[in-house]
Parts: structure tokens; sequence; C-alpha cells
């Protein structure tokens, strides 16, 4: 349906079909030598397709291009990051593709000053200032940490989350809580991302899916996000923390297997004594078992080198159990160390979590990918967080968010404790989940490892048009749905 002079980020994730044709022309300014990249409507003579033109960048060139400004920037309601070519440079790059354009929508940087615009011309193309792709990787990533003010560093974080463990053994279990929620009011200052909840990322999705709309002047496919027709995925796991976590199993297991929910239990080698038969038990319930770290010290993801130093054991495990995903402790987490676990998938992201020793998120309810490994957001607030730190009295905000989740058609992923479910409010908001989609037609109710499978079958899968419309080929045409994007932009 398109073709595009150089690969599309936000294409390639959503699957919608195009080839990528390298032209001659597509874009370097011979002036700044900056790239700019072309997608057309690929049934359209050459004079007379719309195009959108978007400024490239090279994912691993952290200065980005030249003249272009780091930042944070909003754009028809939502946030995003990335380089961003200034107003009084724009004219000149795009005069290259033709004349009569004009600005459309004003992009702000920060304290709401314009900084650029999106362009349009004549003929209806359209131009954007910045990269699409690079936009989404800086919300997966967190990569807008390190861009504008932010109430903890890089640094800052890093040397929490290691103070953190470090004292963890010697303070008494209520002094650890006091000592958190009083630090909770100052992580809930954090401007970005909003807490529970932060669309930016997709409300981005949407808008960029109006504007290939708009070129092409018809309805957009692209593969559904889930399988068999289900709309949302309701994931269930568990990390055990301690030895008394592993003996309070039950507590959380018992309502699933009431409901007849499978779950994923992510267990710690080296820290308490992880019994063949527990593994096994949960196995031929049909639960998944994971690895949460070596320790549970917070040490794994400290630096390459100690990382390459306990992967081996960490590893060792996995084999044993038949692992295939991982989960970092205190969701402790580096973009760059990632795909080095060798895992199937990894979920120790969450989508917005300011209360965790390594505060962020990746601003997402979807998969996605980091190299090699699947990458399952935790979008759910936590059991702790929810009721020993900011101390709710019940389950409503699991509720309301996943009901959110549901309607944008994400993924909601839960992570409880059995270690925490002794308080009668984890147990009681827990059933409550279970019970609130339970008959719920719409929901596929997946193991992480399912998850991973899937979006791995969708990556590798394409649409391809016949007489009767189109088709998917590759490993998830038997389960794949194909879905029609219609959504116009709203211009502001």
């Amino acid at each position: 349906m398109f073709e595009a002079s150089h690969p599309f980020a936000f294409f390639d994730y959503f699957r919608v079909p195009y080839t990528v044709r390298p032209e001659k022309r597509a874009g370097q300014d011979r002036n700044a030598a900056l790239p700019v990249h072309r997608l057309r409507v690929a049934d359209q003579p050459e004079g007379a397709a719309r195009s959108l033109l978007w400024l490239g960048t090279d994912a691993r060139m952290e200065a980005g291009p030249a003249n272009c400004q780091l930042g944070r920037y909003e754009l028809g309601g939502f946030t995003f990051f990335c380089h961003m070519l200034p107003a009084d440079q724009i004219s000149k790059i795009i005069g290259q593709f033709g004349q009569g354009w004009h600005a459309v929508e004003t992009i702000r940087g920060e304290g709401g000053y314009p900084r650029a615009a999106v362009w349009q011309d004549d003929s209806g193309s359209i131009f954007l200032p910045f990269d699409p792709g690079e936009a989404m990787r800086t919300f997966w990533s967190e990569g807008y940490g390190r861009i504008g003010r932010s109430p903890l560093s890089r640094g800052s974080r890093t040397a929490l989350v290691r103070g953190y463990y470090l004292v963890r053994p010697v303070v008494p279990r209520h002094v650890q809580l006091r000592l958190r929620r009083a630090f909770a009011s100052v992580q809930a200052k954090s401007a970005f991302p909003k807490w529970p909840l932060e669309d930016s990322l997709h409300v981005l999705y949407e808008w960029l899916f109006g504007l290939v709309m708009e070129i092409a002047g018809r309805p957009v496919p692209f593969l559904d996000r889930w399988p068999d027709g289900r709309s949302w995925a309701l994931v269930l796991t568990h990390d055990v923390e301690t030895e008394a976590g592993c003996c309070d199993i039950e507590l959380l297991r018992a309502p699933e297997r009431r409901l007849s929910y499978q779950s994923s239990w992510n267990f710690v080698p080296l820290r308490y004594q992880v019994a063949d038969h527990t593994v096994r038990a949960l196995q031929q319930e049909g639960c998944e078992v994971g690895v949460h770290g070596l320790r549970h010290d917070g040490r794994d993801l400290g630096s390459p080198r100690l990382l390459a130093r306990r992967l081996p054991e960490m590893r060792k495990y996995a084999d044993r159990w038949h692992a295939v995903g991982f989960r970092s402790p205190a969701t402790q987490r580096q973009w760059d160390l990632m795909p080095r676990l060798g895992f199937d998938y990894d979920s120790s992201y969450t989508d917005t979590d300011p209360y965790e020793p390594q505060p962020g998120g990746c601003c997402t309810y979807l998969p996605y990918f980091n190299e090699n490994i699947v990458e399952l957001p935790i979008t759910l607030p936590q059991d702790h967080t929810m009721f020993s730190i900011l101390e709710n009295p019940d389950a409503r905000l699991w509720l309301e968010k996943a009901q959110h989740l549901r309607d944008r058609q994400g993924m909601v992923l839960a992570l409880t404790h059995p270690d925490y479910a002794r308080d009668d409010r984890v147990r009681e908001g827990y059933r409550s989940l279970l019970e609130s989609f339970h008959g719920d037609s719409t929901v596929w109710h997946a193991l992480p490892r399912e998850v991973a499978s899937w979006w791995r079958q969708r990556a590798c899968s394409t649409l391809r048009r016949t007489d009767g419309g189109w088709c998917i080929d590759g490993p998830a045409s038997a389960r794949g749905r194909i879905q029609y994007a219609t959504a116009a932009p709203v211009r502001v």
C-alpha cells in the first residue's frame, strides 16, 4: 500500500504494509546534511501522490542530527521527547520537495513556547520536523530521563537503588515502610510520566495513524494487537521475594485456581531455597515460572561486569526451571543491558511508576522490542505500592486503570507478591480484580511467555493485498486479525 525511502518504525511496530524503496532524492540536504525520509502511497503516480516526510535520526547517535534540539515537546495534547528541527531551519529543507508549504500545527517546547511546526503543502503532503521512531524509542527506553528537569537524575536513581538494597537488610520492616511513605511525597512530584496513567505515547500513535490515513485517503490496515479476535490482554504475574512468600503462594494461587486462571511466578534462586516440587506443582497447573534476579540485592544490573558475573548462574536456574522470562528485583533496569540477559522476554519496566527505587516508566501498555528481547511492561500499580506505601483502602485504583486499558485495547499486566498477601487488602483486592473480568469474552487470558511468543509471531508477519482485500502472511496468519485505522488527525 505504501512505499518508503527508509524503514518507518511506526509502520514496523503496527505491521502496516509498506515497501522500502530507497530514493536518490529522498531528502539529503546538501547544506545541513540532514536526512529527510519520505512515505507515499504506492499505487499512485509519482507526481500525484501525497507524501509524509520526516526528519531522519540514527538510533545509534545519541547526539542526533546537527542543528537539531533535543528536548521535551508538546503537540496535539501529548508530550514527546526527541531531536527537533528548529523553525528557522525548515524552509531550506522542505523546499526541495516542492512549493506552497505552510505551518499547520504548532509544536511547543519547555514553558509552552513555540519551537517548531508540522508543515503541509498545497498538495496535502506533510512534513514532520522530528523522527517518530526516535520519539517511540525515547519513551520505551526511558531516555526522556536525560532531557530537561527531573526530580531524580539517572545517577541519583542508580545510587538510590544501590543504597536501598544496602540498608534494607538491617532496617526493620516498619521503619522501611515509614521511610518509603515519606519519600513517596518527593517521588510524586515527578512531572513525567503522569501516574497512575500516562497516555502520551498512545496518543502519538493515534495522531500518526491519522496522518497516514490523511495521506492515503482511505482506511489504513494493520495487524491487530492481540490474537483470535480478542481486544485486550490480562496477564497475571507474581514475584516471590522471600522464603515466607514461598510458603504463602496459596494465598494468591487459590483464588486464581477457583476461577481457572493461570499465572507466572518469579523466584529468586539464591535468596531462599526453591523446592523442585514447588516449581513442578505450578507448572502442572499450567502456570509459568520465571527468574527474579539472583539474590534480590539490586546488583544484577548494576554494571555490565556484574551482569556478566551473575548471568551464568541465573541462566542455570532458568534452564532448570524451563524459564524463558526475567524480572529484576525492584524493577531495576538498564536499556543497554536488558538484551544481554538472553531471556525470551523481560518484565522489569513499568508503564509509569514514580514510587519505585528506580522511578520512571516506558509509557506504554503494549509489548515492544529492545533488540532481541520482548519487553512486557507492568501496567497496574504494584500491590506493595497500592496498599503499603500509599495505603489505599481497596482495589478501586486497580479496577479503574484495568478498565481504562481494556477500553484502549492494551495489556493489563498485574504484579502481586505472596509476601504481602497476609494483608487483607491485598487478598481482597486481588480477588476483586480476578472476578471483575472473569466473564469478559473480549479478553485474552495469557501467560507472559504466550504474549512474548505472539508478539514475535506478529513481528515476523506481514499483510498482503489480494483480490478480496488483505491477508496475513507469516506465523501470525492462523490467529491474527486485520484492523483498519480510520481516525483523521485533529488540527490544533
